[in-house]
């Protein structure tokens, strides 16, 4: 009996080894190897401060910048801690009256703006931490961001269209565009 709780023993040592250390630091060499950015959070530094990460949304709500997609998580939005959806059903009031105050919220920041809202500017993602909207999404918002910049509408557009990505490998996902490198773009235009 002695000899096999002895061989378990040994066995779950030698186990915890391999794959609570061994393959967990093999797994991480490699990944700094081959893909140092992403391995490391893809970070993304402005005059060498890091800024965020173009893997997890941030909340911007100046009107000079381009806004996010809501985020659902606690205690507030973007907490890559919490990450989740509402959780709120179709039928739930408390969706429908969150959907209402963003698209208050959008209106009266662009008052004139009176296209229809794209539905990621009114809904959050299930993370909550979604760091791309649509290029329609950006679309809907350029000229509140040319005006309050002062910028040339099509030059903050020729932005949004640099900015955007395809789908990767040409066929999975939707284009897209990342909000952080985007308003990075326009701070760096200097207005």
């Amino acid at each position: 009996m002695s000899r096999l709780i002895r061989q378990a023993v040994v066995l779950f040592l030698l186990l915890t080894a391999v794959t609570g250390v061994l393959y967990p630091l093999a797994a991480t060499g490699v990944a700094q190897v081959l893909f140092p950015a992403a391995a490391n959070g893809s970070l993304v530094k402005k005059d060498g401060v890091l800024a965020g990460s173009s893997l997890i949304g941030q909340s911007f709500t100046q009107p000079g910048y381009f806004w996010s997609r809501p985020s659902a998580t606690s205690p507030g939005p973007n907490n890559p801690a919490a990450s989740s959806g509402s959780n709120l059903g179709p039928t739930n009031p408390a969706l429908t009256d969150a959907a209402k105050q963003r698209i208050d919220a959008l209106r009266k920041a662009d008052p004139g703006n009176d296209a229809p809202v794209p539905v990621e500017l009114v809904a959050a993602s299930g993370s909550g931490l979604d760091p791309e909207i649509s290029p329609a999404a950006a679309r809907y918002q350029v000229k509140r961001v040319a005006r309050a910049r002062g910028m040339d509408v099509a030059k903050v557009e020729a932005l949004v269209d640099a900015h955007t990505k395809g789908r990767q490998l040409g066929v999975l996902g939707e284009p897209r565009v990342n909000v952080l490198e985007l308003n990075m773009a326009l701070d760096a235009t200097g207005r």
